[in-house]
């Protein structure tokens, strides 16, 4: 028996970002949203639209981390009344309006339930617009919000039902313009998604849909996004791809290029698009044989060799600057086994169906460790 849920209303569509005063409705509205840009002139039309918000909290940070948000609570806290939270722009500014939902009352409760998993009654529920201006973390279908605690070394997880969108607002013409580095990033964290959603032990037949067609799409319109970033077919291909991602791991969560990913991205800096995605080609040797549709949906991916796929994909990646073994990433090799260890070890490496020993030996067999390291 398998179930599949999402309940977020998708408008999807150029120009659509037009809808967002009707969806507000005369409700009171917080905005949370970037300070430069094509944000400021987007913030005043919609003031002009839909009235002013009751708060703008704009200073939101790359990777939210305690510090800011405990900040940020408070003043979304004594800010007065709000129905409805706007999110204008890329999955931190999504994540984090996740976060002021939940923690109407002070971000010590949030903190309190990521930590401990209680205190759950606490938190506070406000509905979410979700108006994504990326194509990468998908956080406009998700129920959860990623938060890091930069002073601990640790990222955590909020996680309820309650956080799902009402509407995902998707206007494919936010994106354009986005820089090469961002549009690679994003670019990858959805493919990602795509393809953790399939080796993981929380799959289904409508999730691995999802999965193939966001995987399939990404691998052929990213690099030529990256030669032509102007071009709005490209970016409206990205923007559905990046939703149906979405759609799929909404069902499953992450699994094990994700967990390995979080230690990387703390301890040595690099973009979570990038660390989540050098070690595919691995996870994908590493999973041959597992049968089943989820073996049938790499199959759809990559064809009938995933050797041969996971090939591919790893030259693909080269191609577009990103290197496939721990060291090219500044990982010295005293790093590669506790990582791993604590990988698998953790939640999201118990979604991963396959195993460490199979994943160790793929990364041997191709140099993306060394035998000193194993």
């Amino acid at each position: 028996m398998w179930t599949y849920l999402n309940p977020v209303d998708i408008r999807f569509g150029d120009g659509a970002v037009a809808e967002l005063p009707g969806l507000i409705n005369g409700r009171s509205y917080a905005l949370v949203t970037y300070p430069d840009g094509p944000f400021a002139g987007l913030t005043e039309k919609i003031a002009t639209e839909a009235g002013a918000p009751v708060i703008t909290i704009s200073d939101v940070a790359p990777n939210p981390d305690y510090e800011l948000l405990r900040a940020q609570c408070g003043r979304f806290t004594a800010a007065g009344k709000v129905e409805v939270i706007v999110a204008l722009g890329g999955g931190s500014v999504i994540d984090s309006a996740k976060v002021f939902a939940a923690g109407g009352n002070g971000f010590d409760g949030v903190a309190r339930f990521l930590e401990t998993k209680s205190g759950e009654d606490a938190l506070t529920e406000t509905r979410i617009i979700a108006v994504p201006t990326t194509a990468g973390t998908g956080s406009e279908v998700t129920c959860w919000a990623t938060v890091w605690n930069e002073a601990q070394g640790k990222k955590y997880s909020l996680t309820r039902s309650e956080l799902y969108p009402e509407v995902a607002l998707v206007d494919p013409e936010l994106m354009l313009g986005k820089p090469y580095s961002l549009t690679l990033a994003t670019g990858l964290d959805a493919l990602s998604h795509a393809l953790e959603s399939i080796w993981n032990v929380n799959a289904n037949p409508v999730s691995a849909r999802h999965a193939v067609a966001a995987a399939r799409l990404i691998i052929e319109a990213l690099p030529r996004l990256l030669r032509d970033p102007g071009n709005l077919d490209l970016r409206r291909d990205m923007a559905e791809a990046s939703l149906c991602a979405g759609l799929a791991f909404s069902n499953t969560k992450t699994a094990i290029a994700h967990n390995l990913s979080y230690p990387i991205t703390l301890g040595w800096g690099v973009q979570h698009g990038i660390a989540c995605s050098f070690i595919l080609p691995t996870v994908l040797r590493s999973v041959r044989g597992i049968g089943g549709f989820r073996e049938a949906a790499l199959h759809e991916i990559f064809g009938p060799d995933l050797d041969a796929g996971a090939d591919r994909l790893s030259e693909l990646l080269i191609d577009l600057g990103v290197g496939p073994r721990f060291l090219d990433h500044g990982i010295p090799a005293d790093k590669y086994m506790p990582i791993i260890d604590e990988a698998f070890a953790g939640e999201r490496g118990k979604n991963f169906v396959g195993c460490k020993d199979n994943f160790i030996a793929a990364a041997l067999r191709t140099d993306v460790i060394e035998l000193s390291a194993a």
